[in-house]
């Protein structure tokens, strides 16, 4: 188990390097000037998008609007945001929520133009049935010369969609929450029977396809977005004396860099707390990967501005809001300095110091809502990465695969898993943002032609 560690550090390592960032930062601040900041400025209308304004059920496509946002906030809103937070703060220090935020503006952009993309150039699977994503804007967008890209993206894609830190740390917060408190040992047995019990809960979910999967999300995740905000609203006002210190150390240690703990990057420590924090917030919001594409490439419409619009709220939602929450609680209790919890731990902690009793159990509500959600959404990726590298009648086949990584989560350790996830998503990112950047003139073209449209 610990030279799989070592493995697994070493594989994120390496792909977490000087060109990844460029792309990835680089290329979102180019497509935010060549929209002249489109993101910011149709933000009102985004939002009347989302509530169904412009919904036409006899559009091309499978779920609305606000469904596609929630299955891809399903994927997105999860351990990133509790448990991946919590990780950037305890290795960086409150500095790297300040990357994060970085990140989350830049995705905008990214979330913009991707999802615009995966309207634009929806292609077919081998089933005749009509799909979006970067494999199929890539493919269809840049032509077949280009195919091996998303050949490349669809094989990482299916292990990138793996639900292994999860899974992971929805085991923790079981362990140390519910299981350890009440006096139950736990060991492989106990893993193993909470890796059982969500295969059963995850099987019969996604074999119901999309619709189920977005008609759940779209129920459970704005409720538990909504419950997460209340609890940490409630630690905020206990501790409302400490806001505005650590509020306001987020910004300077962004730049001082007191707390990082690990190797210099670029030179220095704050060169290696600038890519913590865009790697957690890669995590977080997935902008630039291309998870999301895929599910608002599902959604009705046939304009593709408007879902890149509605996509763009993603980031907003689960970094700028979501994570942001997370942070400020961990901070404002001190948890982050009294204790050696990582991870979702480290947020118990947290819930646990401001709501003595009930904190930690109603933080784990929120956690396995946000997990199970995320096992349905990835569930999907996974699907569909398979379904265009082998055929759509090879698709049930990534079932197995999906099942067998639910089992070794629940059994390996959480830097193990953090590390490979983090390594398969940089190469996800490439193919992604490569063809986002060359194929950003069109939907610049695309922007023009729409704004005509509406003013018409």
């Amino acid at each position: 188990m610990e030279q799989l560690n070592v493995i697994s550090e070493k594989f994120s390592s390496l792909a977490w390097g000087i060109p990844l960032l460029v792309l990835l930062i680089g290329g979102g601040l180019y497509l935010l000037i060549i929209s002249r900041f489109l993101p910011f400025r149709f933000f009102g209308h985004a939002i009347q998008v989302l509530r169904g304004k412009y919904d036409n059920p006899n559009d091309l496509g499978e779920i609305s609007h606000f469904k596609a946002l929630t299955t891809a906030l399903s994927s997105t809103i999860g351990m990133g945001n509790i448990a991946g937070v919590a990780l950037a703060i305890s290795v960086g220090g409150p500095g790297a929520m300040f990357w994060m935020w970085i990140s989350a503006i830049v995705g905008m952009s990214t979330k913009f133009f991707t999802s615009t993309l995966a309207i634009m150039y929806r292609g077919k699977d081998s089933n005749g049935e009509l799909q979006g994503g970067p494999m199929y804007f890539i493919k269809q967008g840049l032509g077949k010369n280009w195919t091996f890209l998303a050949i490349m993206f669809s094989v990482f894609g299916m292990f990138g969609a793996l639900p292994v830190v999860n899974v992971n740390q929805l085991k923790q917060a079981i362990n140390d929450i519910v299981l350890i408190p009440n006096g139950v040992e736990v060991s492989l047995s106990s893993n193993l029977i909470i890796a059982a019990i969500l295969v059963l809960l995850t099987s019969i979910v996604i074999l119901g396809g999309l619709n189920r999967i977005s008609t759940i999300a779209s129920k459970l995740v704005p409720s538990m977005v909504i419950l997460y905000f209340v609890l940490v609203l409630i630690i905020l006002v206990i501790n409302y004396s400490e806001v505005p210190k650590y509020f306001i150390m987020i910004f300077t240690d962004a730049f001082s860099a007191d707390f990082i703990k690990g190797e210099k990057v670029f030179g220095g420590m704050l060169g290696a707390l600038i890519l913590l924090g865009v790697k957690r917030g890669a995590f977080s919001n997935e902008a630039g990967i291309g998870t999301a594409p895929m599910a608002h490439g599902a959604a009705k419409t046939d304009e593709p501005v408007r879902e890149g619009l509605v996509a763009m709220l993603g980031p907003v939602i689960d970094t700028l809001i979501v994570c942001t929450l997370t942070a400020l609680a961990i901070l404002v209790t001190g948890v982050w300095e009294t204790t050696s919890n990582n991870g979702v731990s480290l947020t118990a902690s947290a819930f646990q110091n401001a709501i003595p009793k009930y904190g930690q159990y109603l933080l784990m509500i929120c956690v396995f809502v946000f997990s199970i959600s995320s096992l349905f959404s990835y569930a999907y990726y996974g699907t569909k990465c398979m379904s265009f590298v082998f055929g759509a009648d090879k698709k049930h086949y990534y079932n197995y695969l999906y099942i067998l990584s639910i089992i070794l989560a629940a059994t390996t350790s959480f830097s193990t898993m953090i590390n490979f996830i983090d390594g398969i998503f940089a190469f996800m990112a490439i193919p992604t943002m490569l063809a986002t950047i060359i194929l950003a003139p069109k939907v610049v073209k695309e922007i023009k032609a729409y704004r005509t449209r509406i003013k018409s």
